[in-house]
């Protein structure tokens, strides 16, 4: 099992994507968000958890998803816990008013992002995009997320998900 070394964020931005490092700056407290450098292998969730002491329920999961309405393509991120799934078909796709929402395509959640597959984060994400959070992620004492990049993760409180940009807490949003 390793141990992870954690730091703050504002001291180790060169493990942060762009994205994130820049929207970090903006954070009503950002020395409540901390580093960790980890091994590229373990950016999935299973597989950290697996490789150290981060606990399942003490990890999030961002996903892009996206649908239409009309002409209008409409997108957003959510956050939920590992140990839940979100409710993509019911409650995402009626917060987001489309006739269906599905991920959005890997390739283009990165490009669009900035940021790695395995390591896209509710921190940094384009401007307008709204962040669907599962109320069960402010409950944590902590929470470990994404940090733009599969090398490092994030960890924070989960209350203070809440403050992030974009945010807006959904209870049941997950299952």
């Amino acid at each position: 099992m390793t141990d992870l070394i954690w730091t703050a964020a504002a001291e180790r931005p060169d493990l942060l994507a762009p994205p994130v490092r820049e929207a970090l700056t903006a954070l009503p407290d950002p020395g409540v968000v901390e580093v960790t450098e980890i091994d590229p292998d373990l950016a999935d969730t299973q597989a950290l958890v697996a490789a150290t002491d981060i606990r399942l329920e003490d990890s999030a999961n961002c996903i892009v998803v996206a649908g239409r309405r009309g002409e209008v393509e409409r997108v957003a991120a959510v956050l939920v816990l590992a140990t839940t799934r979100a409710d993509v078909n019911t409650t995402v796709r009626k917060l987001l008013d489309v006739r269906k929402a599905s991920f959005m395509p890997m390739e283009r959640a990165v490009t669009e992002t900035a940021m790695e597959y395995g390591g896209i984060t509710p921190i940094g994400l384009p401007d307008g995009w709204p962040v669907l959070v599962d109320d069960r992620v402010l409950e944590r004492p902590t929470v470990v997320i994404g940090s733009g990049v599969r090398r490092s993760k994030l960890r924070l409180p989960g209350p203070a998900v809440a403050d992030l940009p974009g945010v807006r807490v959904v209870p049941g949003l997950a299952r």
